[in-house]
């Protein structure tokens, strides 16, 4: 048997823990001296520790703990209680990535602050081009905001092409406007250039983009998650030349590999003299 003290060292817990447990009935002490009330433990009591800590740090309520180490939940259910707090978790974890992407892409433009683009940036006219197009509407233009939309947008762009028999004939231009109910709200255009009739069908979009008479442009190597540096770069370019924004930059994807740090995506922001 172990005092409270040496159970909660061998346990990894401490002993304010324990009386815890004690106290909800989750974890009572093997012994209680009736004289002092000095609690005691037996070493076969840490596989119930362990399995408590493991479902709490899973994050089970401790009456969902209780059930469970008390053989008060099914094998399946308890299976099917893991799969969610699984899922969950991960889905976290994916958000906590995206966000450190974010502020990974924040500080190197804080960082890149005074040195300006000078051979990366090329002004070009746009010709008009064709195009297949899906759209959605997204809270706002952080690329935390544009991933989620754009992402499943273009992958239902390419099935709905392929059920339509209509090949790809150029890369994805994704584009930007408002969206009509304001508030910050951007309307998404997922295109991808195509050689086909005009349409236009509840199932999919096939118009012409007018030309451009003046775009700065930029390359960004890199997932899209990561372009921040990039388009600040772009800005800062824009405004040091003589130029003011006349519009949202379009996207063309020149490279897409499944590995998204791979990706090679032009930028391409209408301008103006200012």
């Amino acid at each position: 048997m172990f005092t409270i003290g040496d159970f909660a060292r061998h346990g990894r817990v401490s002993v304010r823990m324990l009386r815890h447990y004690d106290a909800t009935g989750l974890l009572r002490p093997a012994h209680v001296d009736p004289a002092t009330g000095y609690r005691s433990y037996s070493a076969a009591q840490l596989s119930r520790l362990n399995r408590i800590i493991a479902l709490k740090e899973l994050g089970f309520t401790l009456q969902q703990v209780r059930d469970i180490v008390d053989d008060k939940v099914g094998t399946e259910e308890l299976r099917g209680m893991l799969r969610l707090r699984r899922a969950e978790l991960e889905a976290a974890a994916a958000a906590a990535a995206a966000r450190l992407v974010q502020v990974e892409a924040r500080l190197r433009s804080i960082e890149s602050e005074g040195h300006m683009p000078t051979n990366d940036v090329v002004i070009k006219t746009l010709p008009a081009v064709r195009v297949a197009e899906l759209t959605a509407t997204a809270a706002g233009f952080e690329p935390q905001d544009i991933g989620p939309v754009i992402t499943p947008l273009y992958a239902e762009l390419f099935r709905r092409l392929h059920t339509a028999g209509i090949t790809p004939a150029g890369p994805g231009v994704a584009y930007y406007e408002d969206a009509p109910e304001g508030g910050g709200a951007v309307t998404v255009h997922a295109a991808v250039q195509v050689s086909a009739p005009l349409r236009d069908g509840a199932d999919l979009t096939i118009l012409d983009l007018p030309p451009v008479d003046r775009a700065a442009t930029i390359v960004h190597r890199g997932s899209m998650d990561a372009v921040v540096p990039t388009a600040q770069a772009l800005a800062h370019w824009i405004d040091g030349n003589g130029y003011r924004s006349a519009g949202y930059p379009r996207e063309i994807n020149l490279e897409c590999p499944e590995n998204r740090d791979e990706w090679v995506t032009e930028l391409q922001a209408p301008v103006v003299q200012a």
